[in-house]
């Protein structure tokens, strides 16, 4: 089974700042707006819209909004 949805950041805006944040399977982002920075186990890369990330088992991650960002996320 998997859970999705659609999340808005806005600009300085954290995802699951509360701490170590992982999943049991695979999360799948699709960058429909904005642009920011994505924190995967201490790596921080950026990202536009369009972007697909990709983030394993396992991983901590959170994303960090520059401009105001629009996501559809998939758990696997």
């Amino acid at each position: 089974m998997s859970s999705h949805g659609v999340s808005t950041l806005e600009p300085g805006e954290v995802s699951h700042d509360g701490g170590p944040h992982t999943h049991e399977g695979r999360e799948v982002f699709l960058i429909l707006s904005g642009s920011g920075v994505a924190h995967v186990d201490g790596t921080a890369s950026p990202f536009a819209a369009g972007d697909v990330l990709v983030v394993e088992a396992g991983q901590d991650h959170h994303l960090e909004a520059v401009e105001r960002v629009v996501t559809a996320w998939v758990h696997l």
